[in-house]
């Protein structure tokens, strides 16, 4: 299945560009999705996942809406979806 993954900040930059589309397996999930980029982008190794977890203050929507208020990292993909993942935001 295709799935739409749209990055932000410094994982846009980890990855080399804001938008790409990517095939992954029928089934596949969430943390899935995030365990294959951090195993494919060098340098989104370990700031996506921890111990099979969503990293705190990461935040990851699924069609526009958090995939915390799902299943996390368990929350069922399917064609056509659009992932964006946005890195922690400090400021005030």
């Amino acid at each position: 299945m295709e799935l739409d993954l749209r990055f932000f900040a410094t994982f846009r930059e980890a990855v080399g560009q804001k938008e790409l589309t990517s095939s992954f397996e029928e089934g596949t999930t969430v943390g899935g999705v995030l365990g294959a980029l951090e195993g494919e982008y060098d340098d989104l190794e370990g700031e996506l996942l921890e111990d099979g977890e969503i990293r705190p203050q990461l935040s990851v929507l699924k069609n526009g809406r958090d995939v915390v208020h799902m299943e996390g990292p368990d929350t069922a993909l399917e064609e056509g979806d659009t992932l964006s993942v946005f890195p922690p935001v400090a400021g005030g």
